[in-house]
């Protein structure tokens, strides 16, 4: 057994990344555009200023403005009109709205989105709408009142609503990525803790207090619960155990320990199942039990480590996992039962670790060190076998994680030296740094 890699996978050492985008042929970018959705022409879309209503809305209607800009041109599936271009005339509400001159040169916008924001004491409601301005004539594409109080948390969070439901409008119904979070491990307390943001790397806040050790969060399918690997004592050994934290009630609620090193839990598509990591038989290999820890049963029987299951998503009938029981660890594909193992060759040697797979259950995101290079992001169609790089030789990239859209994905890296965590465009695209202070490593994207 490779020492390092059991080492890895026992403790669950967390890794670090990175990003790039890589060069790739034509070919690749057919199927990797129709497998992440980014390949469709993207929409033209306008966003002005909306209107403040009075002298207090004027800061809300900056910040809720700025997020909303962030959104949109963060989504993956719109072209932004630049400020520049705008007309001197801008709508707060539809019978205000100039079509003909939004859609004119140069500012060529195919869709606008615009609204007012009024404030009425400590309350504060947003008029958002979406005009296709080729229809002038039809009913607003959207047009919505979003309500809260009058804060600055409130203005972020009716901002990502208004960009999500532009979002599902321009997609064809799949929402927006906006008001997801996402788990991570955080060592700004001192220990390594679970920690939650929004997507977009605000409202970062400690949710895990165990004083020990916290690692690989994984999202239950309904974003209630996080399961991750917890150091806490059993048979008065503090060893590695799957810890549950409900989201819903801050707190942890309850799930059998087990002897040995248990760690990287994974949720079945229909959150009735976990599997994950147990050396209680002796070898690491990968169990699978209810949700509540019963009907506990081994799927494995390979000497080696068998590590960091994933389940497909789609279908819930098959894993993908780590294993070394062929030397270096590389990437299985299983039944979820854990018969048909097959291992999935790539054409070149070196470790494969962290498999994640997209909403879509067709491609595959992971690590790969190869022989001459750095840890760094691929992602693979599970059918044809075909690869993406998305990072490239500037320090580690590990840890991927889609978003529920299938559009962006999550990762750490240590590209600016410490740990931290990333996002891009599952093209390697629009990277953002999300984490800052200290070092933060192992995200996951919540499903919604």
């Amino acid at each position: 057994m490779n020492r390092t890699f059991a080492t890895l996978a026992a403790s669950c050492i967390s890794l670090a990344i990175l990003f790039l985008a890589a060069p790739r042929d034509a070919g690749a970018q057919d199927w990797f555009k129709t497998g992440t959705g980014l390949g469709v022409t993207k929409a033209r879309l306008a966003a002005p200023d909306e209107a403040a209503r009075s002298t207090e809305a004027q800061p809300l209607e900056k910040t809720f403005h700025e997020v909303l800009w962030a959104d949109l041109e963060y989504c993956g599936i719109l072209d932004l009109v630049s400020p520049s271009f705008y007309p001197v005339q801008v709508p707060s509400q539809p019978t205000e709205l100039k079509a003909e001159d939004w859609a004119a040169a140069p500012a060529n916008a195919y869709m606008i989105a615009y609204g007012n924001i009024t404030i009425e004491g400590a309350n504060m409601a947003v008029a958002g709408f979406l005009s296709d301005l080729h229809n002038p004539t039809a009913a607003p594409a959207l047009q919505k009142i979003y309500r809260g109080a009058a804060t600055d948390n409130d203005a972020r969070r009716l901002a990502h609503q208004f960009a999500d439901d532009i979002v599902a409008v321009l997609s064809g119904g799949l929402p927006g990525i906006a008001q997801t979070q996402i788990a991570y491990v955080g060592a700004k307390s001192g220990n390594k803790e679970i920690w939650l943001m929004d997507y977009d790397g605000a409202n970062q806040r400690q949710v895990s207090h165990l004083r020990s050790i916290s690692l690989t969060p994984r999202w239950s399918p309904d974003a209630t619960r996080i399961a991750f690997t917890c150091y806490v004592p059993f048979r008065s050994v503090t060893s590695a155990q799957i810890c549950i934290y409900s989201t819903s009630s801050d707190r942890l609620i309850g799930f059998p320990r087990y002897r040995g090193t248990n760690s990287s839990p994974a949720w079945a598509p229909d959150g009735s199942q976990i599997a994950f990591m147990s050396s209680q038989g002796g070898d690491p290999e990968i169990y699978i039990a209810d949700s509540d820890g019963s009907h506990l049963h081994r799927i494995t029987f390979a000497v080696g480590v068998n590590t960091s299951p994933a389940w497909n998503p789609k279908t819930g009938k098959q894993l993908v996992f780590v294993s070394d029981r062929g030397g270096e660890p590389v990437l299985y594909l299983s039944n979820s039962d854990g018969s048909n193992v097959e291992k999935i060759d790539l054409p070149d040697m070196g470790y494969v670790i962290d498999p994640a797979w997209s909403p879509n259950g067709q491609l595959l995101a992971f690590s790969w060190r190869r022989p001459t290079g750095n840890y760094d992001i691929y992602v693979m169609d599970i059918v044809g076998h075909q690869l993406v790089e998305l990072t490239r030789d500037q320090g580690r990239n590990e840890r991927p994680s889609w978003a529920p859209d299938g559009r962006h994905l999550v990762f750490e890296s240590t590209r600016t030296g410490a740990r931290q965590i990333w996002s891009m465009l599952a093209d390697g695209t629009q990277p953002r740094q999300l984490t800052s202070q200290g070092q933060n490593e192992s995200p996951n994207w919540s499903p919604k």
